[in-house]
């Protein structure tokens, strides 16, 4: 039976399961995207948010926590030059796991996950599109909605000119 086990054991003793987790971090914070399957994704999650919330702080104490973590230097010098430097004023939620489909060997569910600040698609989507919350509310000033309705306005009803002059000097 399960009872008092909390976190997913992937199939494998402490020390592979430790070993595993500190290598997909390495991974994750050089490549800052790896695929793996969802289980290994969701178990690494949780594994590397608190490693990215301790790197936040520059000090000699959270350097040595991290390493004790991760065992790796070069790992350690970008997670500390790059990565927290980019994360350091988002409150939680580094990693975004998305699911990419099914293995064709196994049928094991694939996941991409992803350090946030550093997916350049979604942040140029985010910079044109207006930062908002997921939750819903009221609008308070009606000056955003009304000027919204009189761009689309104008923008119905300006005219379409299709080049009737070109063709018909063509002829």
């Amino acid at each position: 039976m399960r009872h008092g086990k909390k976190f997913n054991h992937l199939g494998r003793k402490k020390g592979h399961r430790d070993a595993l987790l500190m290598n997909m971090t390495n991974s994750l914070i050089l490549h800052k995207r790896i695929n793996t399957t969802l289980a290994k994704a969701k178990a690494l999650r949780i594994y590397a948010e608190p490693i990215l919330t301790r790197a936040k702080e520059n000090t000699t104490h959270s350097r040595r926590m991290v390493f004790a973590d991760l065992q790796s230097k070069e790992v350690i010098n970008e997670l500390f030059d790059n990565v927290a430097p980019k994360i350091a004023d988002r409150p939680g939620g580094y990693c975004r796991i998305i699911k990419t489909g099914f293995r064709k060997g196994d049928g094991a569910e694939i996941a991409m996950i992803e350090l946030v600040d550093f997916n350049e698609v979604l942040k140029a989507k985010a910079g044109t599109a207006k930062a908002g919350t997921r939750r819903g509310r009221r609008k308070t000033g009606g000056d955003n909605t009304s000027a919204a309705v009189a761009t689309a306005a104008a923008v119905v009803a300006t005219p379409i000119v299709i080049d009737e002059v070109a063709s018909s000097e063509e002829e």
